[in-house]
């Protein structure tokens, strides 16, 4: 092995290796368990996000392959219709041209050529962070066997009246001219405006209610005025009407449950085209619909003419002061609202009357209900199927149309007439309705949303319609890993899909995973310059490179200097090369059940040592088993006390690292890992071999040699699905001189444990050692003695037992505490001035005298004590700061306090040993 561990050495080529070599296939063997990944955008790159949810799912994947399972996890990516238009539209528009340039064809295969140059880089870059996807069974949601599939569901849909084609609001936005769903909605407080206008009575002018919005502009569409029936101001005026201002146009006044009186002036301007309320408060009173605006949002017909091809914040301006104008404009007040805008296009978006294809959600929402109620679908953490039912409870019907050109076209058709007509294929259509040759069809111009065919995944990617032997095998899938933010958009959906075409659930759990948040806990997002690409902690990036990524695209100056400025004071240094495996590791650490993940890079550094640790273990091992006789060849074997006990401890981490596969608590099983790799095996078992290799017998030799190989093996592989890398390069090394052969690690079975096995005395006997020679080491550090210098040790109260051990391991105890004798106290002997420490109910002494000078250890405790009650007289005028302990964020407030009970605590040990060292 190198001397040091470098991890871009080995990525690349063992990766190349495994997906070479089929490692990530189905073995055709043993119980299915299959995973499905959330399908990335063909857009997309590699996000925090994204690498936080592969990594959970790569290790559950590693893990059930290798103990035993017949494993798939299934790969693919989206089309993302908006956002993939988005990039070859802005590619076109740097070449003068847009879409309609091209007309439809040309322009889907421009898409189709970018999707082959340019949108395979998350799936390569998937492959950097180690997931182990069957990528001989890649999918595509646009491929023509996902499409199949799509046009299947379509028409069946359609036929059994589940999809309609209807006049609905929807969210529209303006600068895209599509519908969008609630997901492609971002919603932000901003500031605006109430404006308070009066409509005057059509039967008395002189009269007139008030009414308020905060969209004016919408008032060209209004179609009533409501009141609570119930509210003794307005119910007279039920069945009486008013005069539209600016329309001159006669609306009614309804009475509605849905008017609160208690908010502004209790009546509400009803505008059914604009407004989802309004549209349900229209439909109950038979309102019509006048909609005022086209799709770029500009005033159009429907309005009066002085008003028709404004950009609706100008005819804004203008209803505005035409009303102020005619004396009917009698407030404005300043109003924060939450204002909806797409998040691709950043436009605000308008609640828009327009023909769409719908899903009725109803229907198929009663059996997903019963699905997860029953218990044949299990949320984890279950507090999450609340949210679950919430929303399937409430549930609307889907817009499932879009007014763009990449996507599955809607397999309907109209003559010239405007009948409609479905089928998978025009021929059918003419077939199944007796349409003639001669009678021209048009095909719907609309393409589905793209959630459509992603609600199909857990079947579709196994080759649904058809009965693939893949399809009998695979669903339903084992467990869905996904966010919370997409149970409704997705989850939901693919569970109501599931069960309507496969008569079965897609998948029997769902776990949920949190955001990853910075170390502040704040979202992490291109605008607050807090975002860090997974790849760039894998192979590092310069200062000036990082400052170049996150201000790339700004178009506010102030903004991009900001973060500059925030990423060159964070990072001065740029991000040093931490490899993939402390990444993968970091994430498994912070993987808790439903919690947000708050990622700070000094864990991934903490990590990147861990993986140093490991890599100088197994250099140890092997110089010290290669061309040694290990006990394979048949000759005497003996296992002393720390080998029964390190492999005691290997057991119970084995079951302790299963429980947290079992429990979907990657952290637990991760800390289990980390503390006998680093405290147990490392720090404890490797120092304790060293007596037995140098002057133990043949047989013991043997045996720690054995051992030390065998608990090296055994954990390479209990750790592989988390950090698959370095396991595997050291893997390959070790395994020979064990005797197992194969092509990989992740082929070798996962360890079990075997509870029958352990030795309870022996834990015991290496507890009593590590008793001491902790003893030993906390009195050096209090005393400030070398390391490296022998010292004396008297062992008082020492029991029988204490006595047995003492003989047993007295080799063990000199050579790892590094003492200079030991002895045991008469019973009764007064003892010199010793540092104490205790072993249970033994006495463990180290004489003061002749180890330290005494006036040299009182001058730097004097020294240490000083530079303490400094910190302590700082922190405690800092919270004594009212300002400070008022203004101060609670968790600042809150290190601080800790900072002062620590000094505190560290000055009461200080005074103790200032005594102990003046009594000598």
């Amino acid at each position: 092995m190198e001397k040091t561990y470098n991890p871009s050495d080995i990525e690349s080529k063992l990766y190349e290796m495994w997906e070479q070599g089929g490692h990530f296939a189905p073995s055709g063997e043993g119980e299915p368990y299959c995973i499905m990944i959330p399908p990335p955008n063909v857009t997309g790159t590699l996000h925090m996000g994204h690498a936080f949810q592969d990594t959970v799912m790569d290790a559950l994947i590693r893990f059930k392959r290798m103990d035993g399972y017949n494993t798939l996890w299934q790969p693919g990516t989206d089309h993302a219709g908006i956002a993939t238009q988005m990039v070859v539209e802005r590619q076109l528009e740097g070449e003068g041209l847009s879409r309609h340039d091209l007309g439809r064809e040309k322009f889907l295969e421009r898409v189709w050529q970018w999707k082959a140059e340019s949108g395979g880089t998350i799936t390569r870059q998937l492959r950097r962070m180690g997931a182990s996807v069957d990528w001989s069974r890649e999918r595509f949601t646009m491929d023509d066997g996902l499409s199949e599939a799509v046009n299947e569901v379509f028409v069946r849909l359609y036929e059994d009246r589940l999809i309609y084609r209807g006049e609905r609001l929807v969210n529209w936005d303006p600068v895209l001219r599509t519908a969008v769903s609630d997901l492609e909605v971002v919603s932000q407080e901003e500031a605006g405006h109430i404006w308070h206008m009066r409509y005057p009575l059509a039967d008395d002018p002189s009269e007139s209610v008030v009414v308020a919005t905060t969209r004016p502009e919408t008032m060209l569409g209004d179609t009533a005025v409501a009141v609570h029936p119930q509210d003794e101001r307005y119910a007279h005026l039920i069945g009486h009407s008013v005069r539209l201002p600016l329309v001159e146009r006669e609306i009614p006044i309804i009475g509605d449950d849905y008017v609160d009186p208690e908010f502004g002036s209790g009546c509400l301007k009803i505008t059914p085209a604009h407004d989802f309320n309004d549209f349900a408060v229209g439909e109950r009173h038979d309102l019509e619909r006048i909609n005022v605006l086209s799709e770029d949002a500009h005033i159009n017909e429907q309005a009066p003419a002085r008003y028709q091809g404004m950009d609706r914040y100008a005819a804004r301006e203008q209803v505005v002061a035409d009303l102020d104008s005619a004396g009917l404009l009698v407030q404005i007040e300043e109003h924060k609202l939450m204002v909806p805008r797409g998040d691709r296009s950043g436009a605000v978006i308008e609640p828009y009357l327009t023909w769409q294809w719908f899903v009725r959600a109803e229907p198929l929402a009663e059996p997903a209900i019963k699905a997860v109620a029953d218990g044949r679908i299990k949320f984890i953490p279950d507090n999450w199927d609340k949210t679950y039912f919430e929303w399937l409870r409430n549930i609307q019907d889907w817009c499932i149309s879009r007014q763009i050109w990449w996507g599955h076209r809607i397999p309907a058709w109209y003559d010239p007439q405007g009948q409609v007509y479905v089928g998978r294929s025009e021929d059918e259509v003419r077939e199944r309705y007796a349409i003639a040759s001669t009678t021209a069809l048009t095909r719907d111009e609309d393409v589905l949303d793209t959630w459509f065919s992603s609600a199909l995944w857990p079947f579709s990617t196994l080759g649904w319609p058809q009965s693939t032997p893949e399809l009998r095998t695979f669903y339903p899938s084992s467990v869905l890993v996904t966010g919370f933010d997409i149970i409704f958009f997705w989850v939901a959906r693919m569970i109501m899909m599931g069960l309507y075409f496969m008569d079965d659930v897609p998948f029997r759990e769902v776990y949920i995973h949190g955001l990853v948040r910075d170390p502040e806990g704040q979202k992490m997002s291109k605008s607050k310059g807090n975002v860090l690409d997974p790849l760039d902690i894998v192979d590092g990036i310069d200062l000036e490179s990082l400052v170049a990524k996150r201000t790339a695209d700004m178009m506010q100056p102030q903004l991009a200097e900001r973060i500059a400025q925030m990423t060159r004071r964070h990072y001065p240094d740029g991000i040093q090369a931490h490899g993939t495996d402390a990444l993968r590791f970091t994430f498994a650490s912070l993987a808790t059940t439903g919690r947000d993940v708050v990622f700070d890079l000094g864990r991934v550094e903490g990590y990147r040592n861990f993986c140093n640790k490991l890599w100088n273990a197994a250099r140890y091992v092997l110089m010290n088993t290669a061309e040694e006789d290990c006990g394979y060849s048949g000759e005497g074997v003996e296992f002393g006390a720390a080998e029964r006990w390190i492999r005691t401890r290997l057991d119970k981490t084995i079951a302790s690292v299963r429980q947290g596969y079992a429990d979907y608590r990657l952290d637990m099983a991760a800390q289990a890992i980390y503390e006998f790799t680093w405290d147990e095996y490392c720090d404890w078992y490797l120092e304790l071999s060293k007596p037995a290799l140098r002057d133990g017998t043949a047989a013991q030799a043997r045996g720690t040699r054995q051992t030390l190989l065998e608990v090296l093996e055994t954990l390479l592989r209990l750790t592989h699905p988390l950090m698959p890398f370095i396991t595997e390069e050291i893997w390959q090394k070790i395994a020979p001189l064990t005797g197992k052969q194969g092509p990989s690690i992740m082929r070798q079975p996962y360890p079990a444990a075997q509870p029958e096995q352990r030795d309870s005395a022996a834990e015991a006997e290496i507890a009593w050692l590590q008793a001491i020679i902790l003893g030993v080491r906390r009195i050096r550090g209090e005393m400030d003695i070398s390391p490296s210098r022998p010292v004396p040790v008297l062992l008082g109260h020492a029991s029988a037992e204490d006595r047995q051990l003492l003989e047993r391991h007295s080799g063990f105890l000199t050579s790892i505490a590094r003492l200079e004798s030991i002895r045991l106290l008469d019973d009764g002997e007064t003892p010199p001035e010793s540092a104490l420490a205790l072993a249970g109910d033994m006495e463990v002494r180290v004489p003061m005298a002749g180890l330290i000078d005494k006036e040299a250890e009182l001058a730097r405790l004097a020294k240490e004590r000083s530079r303490i009650e400094g910190d302590i007289e700082r922190a405690q005028q800092k919270l004594a700061n009212e300002s400070f302990v008022a203004k101060a964020p609670q968790e600042v407030v809150d290190k601080e306090r800790a900072k002062l009970e620590e000094a505190q605590q560290a000055l009461a040990k200080l005074a103790e040993q200032e005594q102990r060292v003046s009594s000598l």
